[in-house]
């Protein structure tokens, strides 16, 4: 029996922050309070427990711990002072899974409009996955795919179907 192209597997125990504000103004400031740099249009910054991702101009994703959650909104509120800005707690708004293995690119590249394979690391790409908005990036072994929670269930199914064994793309 043909194995699956890759590994789907929902992703617990994240917090996630949005962070809204001049980037040019408060950057410095929320760089030392993520304990990360400001990553470039459409890139991650990653210590491996912490991922700082760029979503818009003025928008930043913290992926961190669950447990860290309540310490980074203090840092990030308190980093913002006196300027323009909102930090939010996300976390129960999304759903995070990974996608891994050989054929990984395949299985994103079946849902998304994007040369997966090509993408490199440290590239975040927000677009849709089949009919829900998604976002996802490269990570060791495959990606990390963030969705609505909203939709879970339907993320869950589209990515575990485009896995099915015996559905690799054509070779390019």
């Amino acid at each position: 029996m043909a194995e699956a192209l890759a590994t789907i597997t929902p992703v617990a125990g994240l917090g996630m922050i949005t962070i809204r504000a001049d980037l040019d103004r408060a950057g410095d400031a929320l760089a030392e309070a993520a304990g990360l740099a400001i990553p470039d249009a459409t890139g991650t910054v990653t210590d491996g427990s912490r991922t700082l991702a760029w979503m818009s101009p003025d928008e930043l994703l913290l992926i961190l711990p669950a447990s860290d959650l309540s310490a980074a909104l203090s840092d990030l509120t308190q980093a913002l002072t006196g300027e323009h800005g909102l930090v939010a707690d996300v976390s129960d708004a999304r759903a995070v899974f990974d996608v891994t293995g050989p054929h990984a690119a395949d299985v994103i590249a079946k849902l998304a409009p994007v040369d997966a394979a090509a993408l490199p690391s440290g590239v975040l790409r927000r677009t849709r996955m089949a009919q829900t908005a998604a976002a996802f990036w490269r990570m060791d072994g495959g990606f990390r795919v963030i969705g609505f929670r909203s939709t879970a269930d339907y993320l869950s199914l589209i990515l575990t179907n485009a896995a099915m064994p015996g559905s690799q793309l054509a070779p390019r």
